[in-house]
């Protein structure tokens, strides 16, 4: 979700003010970079999940302030745990950060099984149910007007200072399996959008290593976990959120788009040697939406032997959307640290898949990480970009370019190349082995059965058009309800028949 802001409007000054402590921040975790205090403990990871709220009839449902409420009643719940999203039908999960060691998985998975029945059962007190979908199908444009954001006022700031920045309204144009084409005055059609997010906390040493190999992973992870094939009625890439995401949050005229100004939703365009690379480009490339300066001053902090928030940093950094996003924070033992977040996969569609694609992506990235001959030094980096894309836009059936390997079938890759690598490297983390193989065994289940979210829906909404005679609307209702019910039972979406 990112850090909270308190003003509602900002003045040239607060704009000069905000770059000045952005530069001083960043000069400061250069310093702290090179004096070697960080936590450099055991690799940590975290999750956060984003999900929708829908009525009975399968629709949005702006009921998230409600849900928040009756949650706010719990003694179950921070403000940490359950936050707003984006728009009104969307909430976030944010679970406490562990080691995945032993019985790691099994504990994301109690808490997270805990932590959706509780909100679920505050959710069902408004007439709504939850969904981890990658994009809601059953969402209309009229649905995703700026009356549907959240309150929250950092959701309000962002879409004043995106569509200011723009000067125009924004153009969602994606050519997918069918073409959809609309205007909006407002980023709410990003709402649509729930992804999950998985951080594993690094070393300084070793973020780079961890990052290109998140960069090296993206595509692969997307050819297995894709989950958002529809949006506004229409059939689009396989994981429409990737496409969506890039033009509704983006922050460039027509003519900045001519002159090659980068987007603020980017893979980026080099592979990395430290983190300070990212943030500097962060500086140098993207103005401040939300030039908010807060009184500490980060070199002051350092200098007396303090750990400084660098909060202008972290809030910047908040703003500019990579698929795999630089993380500065401060843990609970007082220590700063880094972090890769991972932002690249959908949420859903069950809890099981959910942990068998973290499960993927730990192990796989730790093996590319600590590799002696790094992927990263073997792959072109714009070819890492075009697996991503590619396997956005076909999912199960996208193709993907793999040193020694050439251009290949995605699921082979996955399957012959990157699952035997995520085995490895889960038991480097030294995951028990019935949770290594229950959790890695869905991934290789996808892909003898050619099934993840994005090809069960396809295949249900075909169904439901062709075997009932459904409209497009009518076909995306039913699915999802038929997607609720299926969720329930808990079992991985493979495991589904796509007849209703």
């Amino acid at each position: 979700m990112g850090d909270q802001v308190r003003q509602r409007t900002y003045t040239h000054a607060d704009l000069r003010s905000y770059r000045s402590k952005l530069r001083r921040c960043l000069s400061t975790l250069g310093l702290m970079l090179d004096s070697g205090r960080f936590d450099d403990g055991e690799l940590l990871t975290g999750v956060e999940l984003e999900i929708n709220l829908v009525d009975d009839a399968g629709r949005a449902s702006l009921k998230n302030a409600e849900v928040l409420a009756y949650l706010a009643e719990s003694d179950a719940y921070s403000e940490v745990a359950v936050q707003p999203e984006l728009g009104q039908f969307n909430l976030e999960l944010n679970l406490d950060p562990r080691s995945i060691a032993g019985n790691g998985f099994s504990a994301y998975e109690q808490d997270l099984r805990f932590m959706l029945h509780e909100v679920d059962e505050r959710a069902r007190k408004t007439g709504s149910t939850l969904v981890l979908v990658g994009t809601l199908p059953t969402l209309r444009h009229a649905d995703a007007t700026e009356d549907s954001l959240s309150t929250n006022l950092r959701y309000r700031m962002l879409n004043d200072s995106i569509i200011a920045a723009r000067g125009d309204d924004i153009e969602l144009d994606i050519q997918g399996v069918e073409r959809l084409r609309v205007y909006t005055d407002s980023i709410a059609p990003e709402a649509a959008n729930t992804s999950v997010q998985f951080h594993i906390q690094t070393p300084p040493s070793q973020f780079a290593a961890y990052y290109n190999a998140s960069q090296a992973l993206a595509g692969a992870q997307l050819v297995v976990g894709a989950n958002a094939p529809y949006l506004f009625d229409t059939r689009l890439w396989a994981e429409t959120r990737i496409a969506l995401f890039e033009q509704a949050t983006d922050t460039r005229s027509r003519e900045l788009k001519a002159q090659g100004v980068r987007p603020r939703v980017w893979f980026g365009e080099r592979w990395a040697h430290s983190v300070l690379d990212l943030f500097e480009e962060n500086l140098r490339y993207f103005p401040p939406l939300l030039p908010e300066s807060h009184a500490e001053d980060p070199f002051d902090v350092w200098r007396a032997g303090g750990v400084p928030k660098l909060t202008e940093l972290r809030l910047h950094n908040g703003t500019v959307y990579r698929w795999n996003r630089p993380v500065y924070d401060v843990g609970a033992n007082g220590l700063p640290h880094l972090r890769v977040e991972n932002r690249v996969l959908p949420a859903g569609p069950t809890v099981i898949d959910v942990l068998a694609n973290m499960a993927f992506y730990m192990g796989a990235v730790r093996v590319l990480a600590e590799s002696d001959h790094p992927v990263w030094t073997r792959m072109p980096f714009g070819v890492a970009e075009q697996n991503l894309q590619a396997a956005a836009r076909d999912g199960i059936a996208a193709r993907q370019w793999w040193p020694g390997l050439g251009e290949v079938d995605g699921v082979r890759l996955v399957d012959e190349v990157l699952l035997p690598l995520a085995h490895d490297g889960l038991d480097r983390f030294g995951v028990d082995p019935a949770e290594r193989d229950r959790l890695l065994g869905v991934i290789e289940a996808r892909c003898r059965t050619r099934v993840n979210g994005a090809a069960w829906q396809v295949a249900t909404v075909r169904h439901l058009e062709e075997k009932r005679s459904h409209n497009r609307t009518e076909a995306l209702r039913g699915m999802l309800k038929q997607y609720v019910r299926n969720a329930a039972t808990q079992a991985p979406v493979h495991q589904w028949d796509a007849a209703a």
